[in-house]
């Protein structure tokens, strides 16, 4: 049983794919929470599992998937106002598509133009929901589909719910899929990085708009990114992703101003800093790991300039630095040497605190 608050509740998540080459540990135990009207991040390399655990949720796992174990709970609220609690892995296809999949929990993904159909214009895409999932009459529906392109800044809603997707930009693309994943009023929006293919003016408009319809709407959000710094702004939680395992998460102070786990300080590093002394942006040396292959000890070791012998030995549990704040690293343990994070990441944290000082979070 979930607590009153939370909406989501992911226990022990393990996920493989079958491939010609053999079974692939996608997801090797994630644990994740996520409160009613919260913002919980998950971010990580490209691989680390982010968009694989965002699929589970929505129940739109890929045909060759195998779910090794674990439960994702959702609660949302019933027409009678009590509160119903699913188990999204049990559920049929049949009962998520009628039940869940954009009617409770809606999904915007990284292209708006792969998201959206070329043969439909985009106020039948925006009324399609509604009319299946409620049986909305197709006039009630097309008068709220002109309300949701005004809710997401689309101007001449009029003109523009006769288009078709060619005939939008990417801003405006991506701003008509949030409008269907608004239609049906969700309880939980899952953004698969939604900013990755827009300019960093038009990201920062897209991130703000989600923000602002997440505190209208009262909305539950989950963020996928590779980007630390898109979330920095937006999220309470933050879960730091490394080969299909959290290896960090806290708070957005938490992971921002006190990170532990020397993988996130290599994505500290690598964020593009204005005021940084170095003449090349920093890299996480070496590439993640091949996941066909079982994992031996902490999976991020070899690239860890600060691995300890036990490292290649034995899987890292995860300790806890305060009641908000937990890292899988060996280096928290109280028998592991005292390791400093590194000098230039020490002082861009103090950088950004002084900028959160100045113009407030």
């Amino acid at each position: 049983m979930m607590k009153q608050e939370q909406i989501l509740s992911i226990e022990n998540l393990s996920i493989s794919f079958r491939t010609t080459a053999g079974f692939v540990n996608a997801i090797r135990g994630v644990n994740l929470t996520l409160d009613k009207g919260g913002t919980v991040a998950i971010v990580g390399e490209s691989g680390s599992g982010k968009s694989v655990t965002s699929k589970a949720v929505m129940g739109i796992l890929d045909r060759n998937a195998v779910v090794n174990s674990g439960s994702i709970q959702f609660a949302y609220p019933k027409e009678n106002g009590e509160r119903e609690e699913c188990d999204i892995l049990s559920m049929t296809k049949r009962d998520l598509r009628r039940q869940i999949n954009g009617k409770r929990i809606a999904m915007i993904f990284q292209d708006p133009m792969t998201s959206l159909d070329p043969t439909m214009t985009i106020g039948k895409q925006i009324m399609e929901g509604m009319m299946w999932h409620y049986h909305t009459p197709k006039d009630e529906a097309y008068k709220k589909a002109l309300e949701l392109l005004g809710e997401v800044g689309i101007l001449d809603a009029e003109k523009r719910i006769r288009n078709y997707p060619h005939q939008l930009s990417g801003g405006m693309r991506q701003r008509v899929v949030i409008a269907i994943a608004l239609a049906c009023n969700p309880e939980l929006l899952i953004c698969d990085e939604p900013t990755t293919a827009l300019d960093v003016t038009i990201q920062a408009k897209i991130i703000e708009l989600i923000s602002r319809i997440q505190r209208e709407r009262g909305i539950s959000v989950i963020y996928i990114t590779h980007d630390l710094g898109v979330v920095a702004k937006v999220a309470d939680y933050v879960n730091v992703m490394y080969a299909g395992k959290i290896v960090e998460k806290g708070t957005a102070n938490d992971i921002y101003f006190e990170p532990a786990h020397p993988y996130t300080w290599g994505l500290l590093s690598a964020m593009p800093d204005l005021d940084t002394t170095d003449e090349r942006l920093y890299t996480i040396p070496g590439s993640p790991p091949n996941l066909l292959h079982s994992v031996k000890g902490d999976a991020f070791a070899p690239r860890n300039q600060f691995a300890l012998g036990i490292d290649s030995k034995e899987e890292p549990p995860m300790f806890r630095i305060s009641d908000t704040h937990y890292a899988s690293t060996w280096l928290l343990d109280p028998r592991a040497p005292k390791v400093e994070m590194p000098l230039e990441l020490k002082q861009r944290i103090e950088r950004m605190k002084q900028e959160v000082k100045n113009y407030g979070r």
